[in-house]
C-alpha cells in the first residue's frame, strides 16, 4: 500500500462517472497540482445527509436468487464504504456517483417507520418477511442520531409483521430489547456479515465498518439471547479473502451463528472501475492476480448478469470456493438450521392492536 494517492477512512477513491448524467465531471492535473502547492485538499472528505421524502418505503425483489421478497430501506447510500458495495450502482439513479458520492451523500428517508405502518395496514397486505435493508446498511452511522431502523422495528413488533435485518455493525445491539420481543413471537431473523477475521483486510475493504471483533460479538450476544443469527461470509473475493473461507465459517459457527451463506464478488455497473482503481491503489502488488482470478469466476468478465451464476460464479476457481462451502457446512453447522419466521401473527393485529373478535 505505498501508493501515496490512496485515501485510508474511504472505500471509493474517486467519482466515477453517472452514466444517466450528459455532462462529465474531472480533475485535470493542473487543478491537483495548485491543491499541492497550497496545501488544499481537491476533495471534501465530509459526509452529507440529505432527507428525501418517497411515497412508499417497501420495495418488492423480482430478482430469484437473492433470498428475499421484500425489502426496506430507510437509507441510500452507506458511509461504511465497502468497495465492492452492489448497491453503489442505486446512487446513480439519485443523481450522484456510485464512487465516493455514495458514502459521502446519504439520503435518508425520515419518514420511513410511517410508510411502513400505512402499507401494514392495508387489507390487501399478506403478511411476509421484509428486510431491513436489502440494499444500505439500516445500522450505517447515521443510525445512531435518526433511529429510523429502530422506530421500523417497533413498528413491526406493534403489527407482528416478520422482520429481517442484514448488517455489518455492532449498533445492531442497541436494539436488543425490541428484537428480544420480535423473537419471543418468532418475528426477527439477523443477517451478520462478516467478510474477513484480519483487521488489516477489513479496514481496506470496509473501512467504515464496525471491527471484526465488535461483529463476532454481535453474533455471540444475540445468539445467547436466542435470537437466530445467519452469517453472511460475503463477497468471497478470491486473492483476497478466499483463503478465509474455512477459517470465517469456523469463527462464526463457534460464536452461535446458526447457518451461513456467501456470494462470489462480481464488479457490475460502475462498481468494476471503482474496485480496479481502488485495488490498483490499495494492494498494487496483488491487482493483476486478483482481477484475473474474479474474471475467471465469471467468464472472463469482471461482472456476470446471469441469474443463477452471477452470485455464485462458475469456473474452477469458484468450483473450489464451492467446495470449502459444504466442506464448512458438513464441519461446523451440522444439526444447526435458521428458523422459519411466522406469518400468522399479523392479520390479528391489523390496526395495530389484538382483535379479540
Amino acid at each position: 500500500m505505498s501508493n501515496s494517492s490512496y485515501q485510508k477512512g474511504r472505500g471509493a477513491q474517486l467519482n466515477v462517472h453517472n452514466r444517466f448524467l450528459k455532462d462529465i465531471h474531472e480533475q485535470r492535473d493542473d487543478f491537483l497540482e495548485f491543491c499541492r502547492i497550497s496545501g488544499e485538499e481537491p476533495t471534501k472528505n465530509t459526509t452529507e445527509r440529505i432527507p428525501i421524502f418517497p411515497k412508499s418505503i417497501v420495495n418488492k425483489v423480482t430478482s430469484p436468487d437473492v433470498g428475499m421478497h421484500y425489502s426496506l430501506n430507510p437509507y441510500q447510500g452507506c458511509e461504511h464504504g465497502c468497495i465492492y458495495c452492489y448497491a453503489r450502482n442505486a446512487h446513480e439513479f439519485w443523481g450522484y456517483s456510485a464512487g465516493r458520492d455514495f458514502e459521502q451523500k446519504i439520503l435518508f428517508k425520515k419518514d420511513a417507520p410511517l410508510l411502513l405502518e400505512k402499507l401494514l395496514q392495508k387489507k390487501s397486505w399478506k403478511a411476509e418477511t421484509i428486510v431491513l435493508s436489502g440494499n444500505t446498511d439500516c445500522y450505517q452511522p447515521i443510525e445512531r442520531d435518526l433511529k429510523l431502523t429502530r422506530a421500523c422495528l417497533q413498528v413491526f413488533l406493534k403489527y407482528r409483521d416478520p422482520v429481517g435485518i442484514i448488517t455489518k455493525n455492532a449498533l445492531i445491539l442497541r436494539d436488543l430489547d425490541v428484537l428480544l420481543e420480535l423473537n419471543a413471537l418468532g418475528l426477527v431473523g439477523i443477517n451478520i456479515s462478516i467478510t474477513s477475521l484480519e483487521e488489516s483486510t477489513r479496514r481496506l475493504l470496509e473501512p467504515r465498518t464496525a471491527s471484526v471483533q465488535k461483529r463476532l460479538k454481535a453474533i455471540e450476544t444475540l445468539s445467547k439471547a436466542g435470537i437466530p443469527v445467519n452469517a453472511m461470509l460475503a463477497p468471497i473475493i478470491p486473492g483476497i479473502n478466499s483463503h478465509e473461507l474455512l477459517t470465517l465459517a469456523k469463527a462464526v459457527s463457534d460464536h452461535g451463528a446458526r447457518s451461513f451463506g456467501f456470494t462470489v464478488v462480481r464488479l457490475n455497473g460502475a462498481i468494476g472501475e471503482i474496485f480496479t482503481d481502488w485495488l490498483h491503489k490499495a494492494m498494487p502488488d496483488k491487482a493483476a492476480k486478483v482481477l484475473s482470478l474474479i474474471a475467471q469466476c465469471h467468464d472472463g468478465k469482471l461482472n456476470d448478469s446471469r441469474f443463477g451464476s452471477r452470485m455464485k460464479g462458475d469456473g474452477a476457481v469458484a468450483e473450489q470456493i464451492h467446495q470449502m462451502v459444504q466442506l464448512a457446512k458438513a464441519k461446523y453447522f451440522k444439526g444447526k438450521s435458521f428458523p422459519k419466521l411466522r406469518t400468522d401473527l399479523h392479520e390479528a393485529y391489523k390496526d395495530g392492536q389484538l382483535k379479540l373478535f
